[in-house]
């Protein structure tokens, strides 16, 4: 006899509790390995599709670990140091570019000539703080023993995570499916397929849509000649999974830096807008519907709302598990509303009512 719906929620909520708690106190701890197993689950298809052209599990994912490394060393030989460059560069060129637009401010407002103006006042200060946090930062990256070490951890132990998980994924997903409640091991199952495919439409889809833009901003950026190129193309790429949020960033920061680098060349400054508003065309026409899909069943403010409490609540790690976790409750709420809609309370006894047979005059 299964246990009463009182007991059930009374386990499930205690165990949602123990989650939330280890998440919190173990944040920093667990960060590598949620990472990892993102990475897993990120390459699980295509493990089990080296696998159906005639792998085994092993060599699919050797294949799959050894293509990685590959794209690493390449990134890092090839792209990582000229961003960290231009990052530099860019942090460096603050309080000149604010020298600039404030030069351009009181030419067009005179007003702002007052040294006592709020605004005046307001300009000098950005670029010098803008500076100094950004040396601060670096500083702190850079100079502090243990945020070193933790970077060697972190760079060690995230593949080697991956690389098992990937290894004994279909076995663990075994595993978990033979502890299942009994009574509602196919509705469980319906939900984990509904979750995992809206994940895999999302993090999967949105993951790909950011490299393919942030690789079209970065490169179509400093075929233009802008300066900063590159860190334009990271920074517009990595935030596209938040609808229009990418493109409005970046492409205010690309215009910016335009209007500084090449004033009085409108050409130049109409060819870095026009980049973007190519970019947000092949990313709403092409790119996105044919990785993504038209539905991905994941409301943009429902997305925007979970990475904002869970990046205030948990941190970092918080923002990771974000994307999975608002999946999964919007998966369970529209569970929860066809349940809903089949019970009484919904239907009422009218739901209940069997139809009346037709009588003879009605069957003409």
């Amino acid at each position: 006899m299964a246990l009463p719906v009182r007991d059930q929620l009374k386990y499930w909520g205690v165990a949602a509790l123990v989650f939330f708690v280890l998440l919190w106190v173990l944040g920093s701890v667990i960060l590598p390995f949620v990472l990892g197993g993102a990475v897993a689950y990120f390459l699980d298809p295509i493990a089990d599709r080296l696998q159906r052209l005639g792998l085994s599990r092993v060599a699919a994912t050797a294949t799959i670990s050894i293509a990685m490394m590959l794209i690493v060393v390449l990134l890092v030989l090839a792209v990582i140091p000229t961003l960290f460059n231009q990052l530099t560069a860019l942090i460096n060129s603050a309080p000149d570019i604010v020298r600039k637009m404030q030069a351009f401010l009181t030419e067009r407002f005179p007003e702002l000539n007052d040294r006592t103006s709020t605004i005046r006042q307001t300009l000098q200060s950005i670029g010098d703080t803008i500076k100094a946090q950004g040396g601060q930062l670096a500083n702190t990256l850079i100079g502090s023993a243990l945020g070193v070490v933790n970077a060697v951890v972190f760079i060690v132990v995230v593949p080697v995570v991956a690389f098992y998980l990937l290894l004994d994924w279909d076995r663990m997903v075994a595993r978990i499916d033979a502890v299942l409640p009994r009574d509602h091991a196919p509705v469980v199952r319906q939900l984990a397929r509904d979750i995992d495919r809206v994940l895999a439409a999302f993090v999967r889809g949105q993951l790909s849509v950011c490299l393919a833009l942030g690789t079209f901003y970065s490169v179509a950026l400093m075929a233009a000649g802008l300066q900063f190129g590159l860190v334009v193309g990271v920074i517009a790429g990595a935030i596209t999974f938040i609808p229009y949020v990418g493109a409005l960033i970046g492409g205010m920061l690309a215009i910016g830096l335009a209007l500084f680098q090449f004033w009085g060349d409108w050409v130049s400054i109409g060819i870095v807008g026009g980049i973007f508003a190519l970019g947000q065309f092949l990313e709403g026409n092409v790119i996105t519907p044919r990785i993504v899909g038209n539905s991905i069943g994941l409301h943009p403010v429902w997305l925007l709302f979970a990475l904002s409490a869970f990046g205030s609540l948990f941190g970092f790690v918080g923002m990771l598990v974000a994307v999975p976790v608002a999946a999964s409750l919007g998966v369970l709420a529209r569970f929860a509303v066809a349940q809903y809609q089949e019970s009484l309370l919904f239907t009422g006894l009218a739901g209940k009512t069997a139809e009346k047979p037709p009588e003879d005059g009605d069957a003409a």
